[in-house]
């Protein structure tokens, strides 16, 4: 009955109206005054504003404005990187790059003396390749010992490279969709046999993909927000034969904290060899003669210490 008298007062008597618009409340509050029968009445009336939805957009990133070359496969090469590394993700999942059971022929690591700086995933040659995220064509061409080639950046500043193509179906600055095609599978470059080569790296490091990705049928993102530490960026750590163990970072404390985890003393028992301690450990051999300054021809004595980092 109150607003009803309201509406009456603004149409018959001259009345002052204000009206504040409030960006936080996203309504508009409208003061009222008017006279009726020697009475001066003041109220207040707020009003919501319809909109579709009340979230809060964060302005949209421009991946291309640092390091951006469609001519270069590693544009952040004379870059340094701080770590441990913050990776993002708004999704919970990715897109298989490949439409059917992903069959993982090698993992990161190190291979046969090489460091093997993504994973394979086995295909026939001509088969369709789809970007695994959202993004930006940055690279898309023929790269030396990967083939014909294709790069995406995608919206959160992580870049995934997919290499040995047999043909190349986008061209650099093209806006892809996840799920959407780039090319078809094949054997092109430093390749035995035809495969996928999907690399994973954040501003010129490289990353473990199964770190970022759950390369089963379930095509899960591991976490909306990951820490890297060095670990997971350097092959020498890693064997291509096995995935590591895994241990998520989802916060930089637990990420600082690690590090003091990640080197440990290993006292030589009788019978071992480095190829036993790198097994036993989930580390590479030649991770342990780098830090240990010692060859694979090295004997091993009993009670000799060796730092591993694992």
């Amino acid at each position: 009955m109150k607003y009803i008298l309201l509406c009456i007062a603004l149409i018959c008597i001259p009345s002052i109206i204000t009206a504040q618009d409030d960006s936080l409340s996203k309504s508009i509050k409208i003061k009222v005054s008017t006279t009726a029968e020697k009475t001066f009445l003041i109220d207040e009336i707020e009003i919501p504003l319809n909109s579709i939805d009340n979230r809060v957009y964060e302005a949209p990133i421009d991946i291309k404005s640092e390091y951006w070359d469609n001519t270069a496969y590693n544009p952040y090469r004379y870059s340094t990187t701080e770590f441990p590394i913050k990776v993002v993700f708004k999704d919970s999942f990715y897109a298989s790059p490949i439409l059917y059971k992903k069959v993982i022929t090698s993992r990161y690591g190190w291979r046969r003396g090489r460091a093997h700086k993504g994973i394979d995933i086995d295909l026939v040659t001509g088969d369709s390749v789809v970007s695994i995220l959202s993004g930006i064509v940055r690279f898309a061409r023929y790269s030396r010992g990967h083939g014909k080639t294709v790069v995406v950046r995608h919206f959160n500043g992580l870049e995934t490279t997919y290499a040995h193509l047999s043909h190349i179906g986008v061209k650099a600055n093209d806006t892809l969709r996840k799920g959407q095609y780039l090319g078809k599978g094949g054997n092109t470059g430093r390749s035995t046999g035809s495969h996928l080569h999907l690399v994973a790296s954040y501003k010129g490091e490289y990353i473990h993909p199964d770190y970022l990705f759950n390369f089963d049928s379930t095509n899960k993102i591991r976490s909306n927000e990951l820490w890297v530490t060095k670990k997971w960026t350097r092959p020498s750590h890693h064997s291509s034969k096995k995935l590591t163990k895994l241990s998520l970072y989802k916060t930089k404390e637990a990420a600082l904290a690690s590090l003091e985890k990640e080197r440990k003393v290993y006292i030589v028992r009788k019978g071992d060899t480095l190829s036993r301690i790198s097994k036993r450990n989930n580390t590479s051999i030649y991770s342990i003669c780098r830090t240990n300054k010692i060859k694979r021809s090295s004997t091993l004595r009993i009670g000799q210490k060796l730092i591993l980092e694992l």
